[in-house]
């Protein structure tokens, strides 16, 4: 009988730890660009418009103790 081995892409449990998850991103990594960092610059309130909120969604939030006092 031959063992014929396979090296397929996909990893061989899918239904693995962290440690499998963790061994499959590491070998992801030459895969993946890192984007050039652009400095975040603070926004004039000025050119801040055309946000609208449903009253909803703002009652919900004044209702929240995190955002409404």
């Amino acid at each position: 009988m031959t063992n014929i081995k396979v090296h397929g892409t996909a990893p061989a449990d899918l239904e693995g730890d962290l440690t499998s998850l963790r061994g499959d991103c590491a070998r992801m990594v030459p895969h993946w660009s890192v984007p050039e960092r652009a400095a975040a610059r603070p926004v004039s309130p000025s050119l801040i418009h055309g946000v609208s909120v449903p009253s909803t969604s703002a009652r919900l939030l004044d209702a929240m103790s995190d955002y409404g006092d």
